[in-house]
């Protein structure tokens, strides 16, 4: 099953006991340009390699000031020519923002070129308003609920198999299509923040990724609908579980809290529809919060991994002991391109991962 040799292909070297990846959305911080966000996301996937994550991924967000990342498959061939082992991936392409045969050439393109290096990683929300999402799609209703109608017409079109009579059963993915069904294409991953994708997935037997970082209340739920779920496939003999979490190392656990709470009023703004760049560390503590914003920030920074490395790494082995996952994808949102690249030097440094 050519799919459970790609998922474990390349796990994290040294005492980790499960591999570690990344999740960038080239985090664009107040006093700072896309570009430079860009750069700075490119130089994290250089070093990410070389210091032994398994893969690394990149989100689909539309018109937020603070994410630069909208076009996941315009990156991932930038980052491929940038690096030359770590799997590389999107976490994820939003399916209903795209028309499924998009989908199939761009990441057959990306096979092609990075060959055994590349997942798509699907997910179902738009990743942006709804205004945004209409022009996207060109459509006036969002397409979330035809996500299985969608999700089956990309594998047909990755696996060049619609059946006869179907309206694009002459139509091929070029490149895109594989040999046969579930190789010699990228892996397909489901992504979600409730319990639909896990159950799909399941259904599916593909493997499942789960925004923890952001739905911490539905981690184990979820997790346990898939595992209930799950259907063995041509890809997975057994369920492949993932979470996305927020995690940050610094050589002091004051300056990790000080970076957190950018990435905590970052999202309060979102929240609020008022999205900024991120902000500043000195922005974040001069912010005057009310009652209920300072609880959302409380609420936000407890489902947040933090503090001096060996802290950070306590707090991944006992959620990856929590959940029973099979690997563990770190996000750092925070304001400040080198003090992102030192979290994810320490963490790797602590799990013994660097080469």
């Amino acid at each position: 099953m050519p799919l459970v040799t790609d998922l474990i292909r390349g796990v994290a070297r040294g005492e980790s006991p499960v591999p570690l990846s990344i999740l960038d959305l080239a985090t664009v911080g107040a006093g700072s340009t896309p570009a430079e966000a860009l750069r700075t996301t490119t130089e994290l996937a250089r070093r990410a390699e070389e210091w032994g994550y398994h893969r690394f991924w990149v989100a689909e967000h539309h018109g937020m000031p603070g994410v630069a990342s909208s076009s996941p498959a315009v990156i991932l061939a930038h980052l491929g020519a940038a690096t030359s082992e770590i799997r590389l991936g999107s976490g994820g392409v939003m399916l209903p923002n795209h028309a499924p045969l998009v989908i199939a050439e761009q990441f057959g393109t990306l096979h092609a070129l990075h060959p055994g290096r590349i997942d798509l990683g699907l997910g179902r929300a738009p990743g942006t308003d709804q205004a945004t999402a209409r022009a996207l799609r060109r459509s006036a209703t969002p397409d979330a609920d035809d996500f299985p109608q969608q999700l089956a017409e990309l594998t047909a079109f990755l696996d060049h198999a619609h059946p006869a009579g179907h309206p694009y059963e002459h139509i091929r993915a070029i490149p895109g299509e594989a040999s046969a069904p579930g190789s010699g294409r990228p892996p397909i991953w489901l992504l979600g923040s409730s319990g639909f994708s896990a159950q799909l997935a399941g259904l599916l037997g593909l493997p499942f990724a789960f925004a923890h970082h952001f739905s911490a209340a539905n981690t184990l739920p979820a997790l346990e609908i898939y595992r209930t779920a799950f259907q063995p496939s041509q890809v997975l003999e057994k369920p492949y579980a993932m979470i996305g979490v927020s995690a940050f190392a610094a050589d002091t656990a004051e300056e990790a809290l000080r970076r957190v709470r950018t990435g905590a009023l970052g999202m309060l703004r979102l929240r609020r529809g008022a999205p900024t760049p991120l902000p500043t560390p000195e922005e974040a503590e001069a912010y005057l919060y009310s009652p209920i914003e300072q609880q959302f920030v409380d609420d936000w920074l407890s489902n947040v991994v933090y503090g001096e490395p060996q802290a950070v790494r306590a707090g991944l082995d006992a959620l990856r002991e929590r959940t029973g996952v099979d690997e563990l994808m770190i996000t750092a949102n925070v304001h400040g391109g080198e003090a992102r690249l030192r979290s994810y030097e320490l963490i790797a440094s602590a799990y013994g991962m660097k080469r």
